[in-house]
């Protein structure tokens, strides 16, 4: 067996990529290492993204895709907290969902599976 379970992501500012992806993603800080410069995420299913300050970031087009219960309902939710989206859910080259941008230009999408099967 082979299973993903932790991502490294380089960013720029790590306070404020933190809070990004606390309070816009709901992550949940595992640990953090003040030497490096680095946190580690939750994503409360197993899956670790440590994200880890560096001079230069270049995002390159990664994106990570998030299973949400609802991504109709998740995107009302979050657009009426106020989260920016780049498109909200629509029919993609990869699927049905919507589509967000972390501070650092790393591509969030958001998907589930009943609507990725329905539309």
């Amino acid at each position: 067996m082979m299973k993903l379970d932790h991502l490294n992501l380089p960013v720029k500012d790590l306070d404020r990529s933190r809070a990004w992806w606390v309070e816009t993603l709901g992550l949940k800080v595992e640990f953090e290492v003040p030497d490096t410069r680095t946190v580690a995420l939750n994503d409360g299913e197993g899956f670790a993204i440590f994200l880890q300050e560096k001079s230069t970031v270049v995002p390159s087009g990664v994106a990570l895709w998030f299973q949400v219960a609802d991504t109709d309902t998740t995107h009302a939710e979050w657009k009426a907290r106020g989260v920016g989206f780049a498109h909200g859910p629509q029919k993609t080259f990869w699927g049905y969902g919507a589509e967000l941008h972390d501070p650092d230009g790393y591509i969030i999408r958001l998907w589930d599976e009943r609507s990725m099967k329905e539309k």
